[in-house]
């Protein structure tokens, strides 16, 4: 049916996304138009105010993209408008493409299009509750300008489930009118109640290793200290300091938030490029801050340890129609023995399944995959007291099927055994989060909860008795 009346109006713009979207199309760039004119064409894109035949719009040739529409006003066309109607209600938002848009790039490699459904789901699954009450209608789509504050601050929605921030409605704030000026842009509300902040640091490590004496082993950490910050006041300062033991392996490479007001030269100079004594610098890391309103990356860094916390030999032999397979597994000393999980996965490539399988191991269990073609060794929760475990066996496998799992690196023998592993509260740099060092210039003294992990990430151990491919460690990103 036609639209007859017009009940509420609720939209927010951005104008910083525009400025981008400009940016992007230059010339041909089409602004988005008054409030009433768009939502006219709008409503005759949906054909809701206009039934009659209309060639460019009705013709049965033009492809049908629902719910991402093409919006035609006078400076030209909308693209792309992502829009539904639910209960007589009209859900819209015109999502930022990052690139030209001429030629119109495909519709699936435009990652703002579901980014902008999500949103409009999240807010139909708000509003939809209070649908039969009008009163109540009224009052939620009142709170949806506050509430896009928080979900979607400066045009990237951060939160899409808005039933979720309700409950704290009462603490947003409405920049146009009560904002602080000293509130910076990223602290989208302020907190009322007690103090609380989070820290969690993450490290991942990546690890290529070879048991080949021409062939140099590689191995990087990678880490990412993740902050929540419930503080009242409109810029609370806080700063957060990371420090390493005694034997710690020095942070580099570090790359921070925009909140982080301030930062100590030594850090800056702390690079992995720069392999002289010089660039190591062993804290304390401080990073003095004023937090967003939600959860963020404080920082992220690299670290080269001296060794892997996991060392192995993998080797493979092709004797006819099977494969013989060794595998060596030793956990280093300093490493934390106590994993959430730990096991070590075998895929043979190019081959048919396993169709017969032996194998003796001193430690943990093997499964074969519902495939057949991937052993799956798990270690479980701790390693034994001599920190070292081993697999021997034989497979024998069938003639090749659709399903075959096929690689163009691994031919032959060529082949790897990958890691897959999480120690909680433990990082492999020591790198930990003195709870007494957080300051905060704001009244109350916060409760503080810190964590840390270690997660294997790309770790590889290689056949050393074939070829491998070589990752140096100039690119070893």
């Amino acid at each position: 049916s036609s639209i007859k009346t017009l009940l509420f109006l609720c939209h927010r713009r951005y104008p910083t996304v525009e400025v981008r979207a400009k940016t992007f199309n230059g010339s041909t760039h089409v602004a988005v138009p008054e409030d009433e004119a768009f939502l006219k064409a709008l409503l005759f894109e949906l054909r809701l105010t206009d039934q009659n035949f209309v060639e460019y719009r009705d013709t049965c040739t033009r492809l049908d993209t629902s719910p991402v529409y093409s919006v035609h006003i006078e400076a030209g066309d909308l693209w792309p408008v992502v829009a539904f109607q639910k209960s007589d209600l009209i859900y819209a938002c015109l999502p930022l493409v990052e690139q030209a848009l001429n030629p119109r790039p495909p519709i699936l490699s435009i990652s703002g299009i579901p980014q902008g459904l999500d949103l409009l789901t999240g807010i139909l699954d708000y509003i939809a509750p209070s649908r039969k009450n009008e009163a109540e209608l009224s009052a939620r789509v009142g709170q949806l300008r506050n509430l896009l504050l928080q979900a979607c601050p400066l045009g990237t929605p951060l939160q899409t489930n808005l039933r979720s921030l309700n409950s704290s409605f009462d603490d947003i704030q409405d920049f146009s009118t009560h904002s602080d000026p000293k509130q910076p842009a990223w602290r989208t509300n302020t907190y009322k109640g007690k103090p609380h902040i989070n820290v969690c640091i993450s490290e991942k490590v990546k690890c290529m290793q070879y048991d080949q004496r021409d062939i140099m082993d590689v191995w990087q950490v990678y880490g990412t200290v993740t902050c929540k910050c419930d503080i009242e006041g409109a810029a609370p300062n806080v700063t957060l300091s990371l420090n390493l033991p005694t034997n710690g392996s020095p942070l580099q490479d570090f790359v921070v938030h925009h909140c982080v007001t301030s930062l100590d030269s030594a850090m800056l100079m702390s690079s992995s490029i720069d392999t002289s004594d010089d660039s190591a610098f062993s804290g304390p890391y401080k990073f003095p801050f004023i937090p967003p309103s939600h959860s963020f990356d404080l920082c992220s860094y690299t670290s080269q340890v001296p060794v892997p916390p996991i060392l192995g030999r993998y080797q493979l032999n092709e004797e006819g129609s099977q494969l013989k397979f060794l595998v060596n597994l030793k956990l280093h000393e300093s490493v934390k023995n106590a994993f959430d999980y730990c096991e070590a996965r075998l895929p043979f490539f190019n081959r048919g399944p396993i169709t017969h399988l032996e194998y003796k191991l001193s430690y943990g269990q093997l499964d074969l995959s519902r495939e057949k073609s991937l052993l799956v060794w798990v270690i479980g929760q701790k390693f034994p007291k001599s920190l070292e475990i081993s697999l021997t066996g034989t497979v024998t496998f069938g003639p090749k099927t659709e399903e075959t799992p096929t690689d163009i690196i691994c031919i032959g023998n060529t082949a790897y055994l990958k890691l897959y592993f999480r120690i909680p509260d433990f990082t492999l740099t020591g790198c930990y989060v003195d709870q007494h060092s957080v300051q905060l210039f704001s009244p109350g003294k916060p409760k503080i909860n810190s964590s840390r992990e270690l997660i294997s990430y790309d770790y590889y151990i290689w056949n050393s008795k074939a070829s491998a491919p070589i990752m140096y460690k100039t690119l070893f990103t």
